[in-house]
């Protein structure tokens, strides 16, 4: 005969077991990723045009959506559209900063400013020549403060704007519309 304690090792071992198996039947659809398809497996990125006064973004947020769509890996990337089975055009339309936070000792000087960039983006079928979208508004926002100066926060905030915008350009191309 067993003793009770030896019962009670038991009973814990198959309690343990048998809730690690409860707990890994829920994981067995789990997915890692959106899980919707796009439409098309191959994407042009074109150039990226300003109508923004902010010319030296346009390099860089080509480059950042780039990155992020091959990041993603939902879609390959085409070096021209006849080789694509869309394109993306993605514009640059407006760059604006706003006061935030005005600085302590003199409140007609700024200390944070929030600045937008806003692009629209049009993404067509090249096959069908009929777009997904057009003039998709695409905005983002960031804080940047400005105790070693305005031009060199604008500079070292562009990088993470181009981000953001990044971002939310693979959404709006991949992800459901």
């Amino acid at each position: 005969m067993k003793t009770p304690s030896a019962l009670l090792g038991w009973f814990a071992v198959l309690g343990l077991l048998s809730s690690v198996l409860w707990s890994a039947s829920g994981c067995s659809n789990y997915q890692l990723g959106t899980g919707t398809t796009a439409k098309f497996s191959s994407l042009y990125v074109a150039p990226v045009t300003s109508d923004a006064l902010i010319p030296q973004a346009r390099v860089l947020v080509a480059t950042q959506v780039r990155e992020a769509l091959l990041r993603d890996g939902r879609v390959t990337l085409a070096d021209s559209p006849e080789n694509a089975d869309a394109v993306l055009t993605i514009v640059l339309s407006s760059y604006n900063r706003q006061v935030v936070v005005s600085q302590q000792e003199d409140t007609g000087r700024a200390r944070r400013f929030e600045v937008t960039l806003l692009a629209h983006a049009t993404l067509v079928d090249t096959r069908t020549k009929q777009p997904y979208f057009t003039q998709r508004p695409l905005e983002v926002k960031r804080g940047i403060f400005t105790d070693s100066g305005l031009v060199p926060a604008e500079y070292d905030g562009l990088p993470l704007l181009a981000e953001s915008l990044a971002s939310e350009t693979v959404h709006a191309v991949l992800d459901t519309w």
